[in-house]
């Protein structure tokens, strides 16, 4: 990774200055998942709002942001569709719910189980991601569709991005008195008011995060009624006729409706609680078995994109985050969200990584930027509508550059061929599905099938022969379900002596797999009338065999010590036994 991200010491005004400046790239974030997930503008700056604060206070990583997210959004916009927007608000509760428990129960340690190329593919995938989201800030109206803008109004935009790339670089050689992402954002936007109070034209010169916000609106109306259209449609010709051309005074109402809605913005008032202003779902088993799946998935999406956060911010600021106590803040948070009408949220890795660069290290930072957020919404929303795209592209076109993990290309040739396959499994699957929860199970998956099968291959056995003529299999490598064929193929039954030894000291049985292979070849060594002698069990063995049972006949008993002529002296059993039982042929 490029040095872009240094560790930096932290402090209360790096902190405040840092959450400032999250709080200004939250905004566009929150209100574009607002639009994915199917919901008012208003409901993704408040969730943000909630989730920020509540895991910034409780969570388990100083530092990390969290808001709405367009992962939880995808799977929000498939319940609102589906079931209604009422249905939203429970599932999110019953989310923060499952969460909580996770965090209680310490299974936020299973994050130590995703490999390193899967880190690797994560962090690729998602710079590519992220990168690729900026495009649609390129994007307008025209002609009742949307379209990349072109001649001077792309080069003004490219410009201004590349205006804030180079003050983001620039700025830290010069001085670390403030961030210089704080810097090249309120630099921009003063240019782009300058810029587009001169325009003659009633369209922005630059485009701001209200021309956005009109955008989508605009975008979503017409998606809005282009499915109404086409389900009028299927219905009668005729019928579809009368609906598509409307009056001219329905046209004027709709066209009212639509402005007043834009012209709101993202101004509104304090959240208040769902419950009291809405009727709530029926609690009943009909509505747990509508929200369970999609809570489940929530809970498992956030989580996951939550400790994966984690465990990159732990590489960049070189401290360890907690990562149960982060998913009781991440419940705790989606709890409240869902509460007052939120979509829940997790982790934002674009995000946090700007925090980082700025300088925010402590709770203080995402404290910060969930109340400003609050603050833009009640009193602000005019002044930051007019913050240019451009501005907030240019920051996270740098979040990508520091994001990439750039010495990966030149671990090709150096890294074992599966590593190099799993990353480019994650990072590819990451950009083509947009799902960052599903890339890392499918990468952990893959990486515990290649490590499985690669161990297979390691079960071996050196023969020896002692004193006593007793044939011993020194067992080398796991026991386990892959290895098992290659356990039983080593063993000649028919062609060993009466007395055979198997012996586990540089060796060890993983699974019931493994202590079945066991049993059938005790079995057969018995129909033969020969002894099979068991010796250097591990103390994991033999919790294995006494929680099996009956359900593995296994005889083991004390046994002499068998000496052979090799550099260890004995091949001792007498100590190592599970029980008293002798394997008799």
């Amino acid at each position: 990774m490029l040095n872009f991200f240094r560790p930096q010491s932290g402090s209360l005004k790096n902190d405040i200055l840092s959450g400032v400046t999250v709080s200004l790239a939250l905004v566009p974030e929150a209100i574009a998942f607002a639009f994915v997930a199917g919901v008012s503008p208003l409901i993704g700056l408040y969730s943000a709002f909630f989730i920020g604060l509540i895991s910034a206070v409780f969570g388990g990583r100083p530092g990390m942001i969290s808001g709405a997210t367009g992962a939880m959004a995808v799977v929000v916009v498939s319940l609102v569709a589906m079931h209604g927007i009422e249905y939203l608000f429970p599932t999110v509760i019953l989310c923060g719910l499952l969460q909580i428990a996770i965090g209680i129960g310490r299974l936020g340690k299973l994050i130590r189980m995703v490999p390193h190329s899967v880190m690797l593919g994560f962090v690729n995938g998602l710079a590519i991601v992220i990168g690729l989201a900026q495009l649609s800030s390129f994007q307008t109206i025209r002609n009742g569709e949307l379209a990349f803008v072109q001649g001077p109004q792309l080069w003004l935009m490219l410009g201004l991005v590349g205006l804030t790339m180079a003050i983001i670089w620039i700025l830290p050689k010069l001085t670390r008195a403030v961030p210089a992402s704080l810097v090249a954002i309120l630099s921009v936007t003063l240019i782009a008011i300058v810029v587009n109070s001169n325009s003659s034209s009633e369209m922005n010169t630059v485009a701001t995060v209200g021309d956005m916000l009109r955008t989508n609106s605009l975008a979503a109306s017409h998606a809005s009624h282009g499915a109404a259209s086409a389900e009028n449609e299927s219905i009668t010709p005729a019928s579809a006729a009368i609906v598509a051309i409307p009056s001219a005074s329905e046209s004027s109402d709709v066209a009212t409706a639509e402005q007043s809605e834009v012209v709101s913005g993202i101004s509104g008032g304090l959240p208040k609680l769902f419950f009291l202003e809405h009727p709530m779902v029926p609690f009943n088993w009909t509505t747990l078995g509508i929200i369970l799946p999609f809570a489940i998935v929530l809970c498992g999406v956030g989580l996951i994109e939550s400790l994966m956060t984690l465990t990159l911010v732990d590489e960049i600021t070189e401290t360890r985050g907690q990562g149960n106590r982060e998913c009781v803040g991440q419940g705790a948070a989606n709890l409240v969200c869902g509460l007052f009408g939120g979509m829940g949220g997790c982790a934002m890795i674009g995000q946090s990584l700007i925090n980082v660069n700025s300088g925010g290290r402590g709770r203080l930072s995402g404290i910060t930027a969930a109340i400003c957020l609050l603050f833009f919404v009640l009193f602000l929303a005019p002044l930051i509508e007019q913050i240019p795209m451009a501005a907030l592209v240019g920051v996270m076109f740098m979040v990508v550059i520091g994001t990439f993990e750039w010495a990966s290309l030149k671990m090709f040739n150096r890294m074992p061929l599966s590593d190099m396959l799993v990353m480019v499994l994650v990072a590819g699957y990451t950009v083509l599905m947009h799902d960052l929860a599903s890339a890392v199970i499918l990468g952990v998956i893959v990486s515990a099938l290649v490590f499985a099968w690669q161990h297979a291959t390691h079960m071996g056995a050196d023969i020896k022969y002692n004193e006593f003529g007793s044939k011993i299999y020194q067992l080398h490598g796991p026991l386990f379900f892959a290895s098992v064929s290659s356990f039983k193929e080593m063993l000649e039954p028919g062609n060993d002596p009466d007395d055979v030894v198997l012996d586990f000291y540089y060796s060890r049985v993983y699974d019931q797999s493994g202590l079945e292979a066991i049993n059938s070849m005790a079995e057969k060594y018995e129909s033969l009338g020969k002894r099979l002698h068991l010796t250097h069990l591990s103390p994991e063995c033999r919790t294995l065999l006494k929680k099996a049972g009956d359900l593995v006949e296994i005889n083991i008993s004390e046994d002499p010590q068998y000496h052979v002529a090799t550099d260890r002296l004995a091949w001792r059993s007498t100590t190592e036994l599970v029980d008293q039982k002798q394997i008799e042929a």
